[in-house]
């Protein structure tokens, strides 16, 4: 494996606006003949791939990487420490992973990473310009809704199947009725009339 420390690492997360479940992010580091070969494959901006081309992707950029790793934050986290904090944290988790610290992030956003001691950049609409960003974007993505599916037939009167958590009316309409399970987030619900 190359030395990770001259390389560049894309990282995204997904997830940060649910009402459900943790969020989660991931990193990769692609080199140019990676990156050719997954434009090829069809990688792009995940918002604007379907499920099922997400799905097939994933063990494309885990085989044409030169590393990826995935971070979390859970939902007690996000009660706690905020969701910026949480965030930030899921994406450290991930960065952690590598066996040693790449030369330079790329940042989905505006926000950097504020705990980060090495070079970063932050880019609006990163995935549409790094395809290392697109591709972390596509693994925290189709990780996080994996875990939602299978918490989804636990917790099954909340529609999480289908809205991956996020506050959809049905998810908002039984949260009502129903209340909270351990996995809401408590502070992003606090202002619905939960039991």
């Amino acid at each position: 494996m190359e030395d990770i420390k001259s390389l560049i690492a894309g990282v995204d997360e997904v997830g940060k606006g649910c009402l459900f479940g943790p969020v989660f992010a991931a990193a990769v580091i692609l080199s140019k003949e990676n990156e050719i070969e997954l434009l090829n494959q069809g990688l792009k901006d995940s918002k604007k791939l379907s499920h099922r081309q997400r799905h097939n992707l994933v063990p494309l950029i885990k085989t044409n990487s030169i590393a990826w790793t995935i971070g979390q934050a859970s939902a007690r986290e996000i009660d706690v420490i905020g969701i910026r904090n949480a965030t930030e944290k899921a994406m450290l988790r991930a960065l952690e992973k590598f066996s040693s610290p790449p030369e330079l992030i790329l940042v989905d956003g505006i926000l950097p990473i504020r705990l980060w001691p090495g070079k970063q950049k932050t880019q609006v609409r990163g995935e549409s310009h790094f395809p290392s960003i697109a591709a972390a974007s596509v693994l925290a993505k189709e990780t996080r809704d994996e875990l939602i599916k299978r918490l989804a037939r636990k917790y099954n009167c909340y529609g999480l199947e289908k809205n991956k958590g996020y506050g959809t009316e049905i998810h908002r309409t039984n949260l009502i009725k129903e209340g909270a399970t351990k996995l809401h987030r408590k502070s992003f619900i606090s202002r619905l009339e939960i039991n």
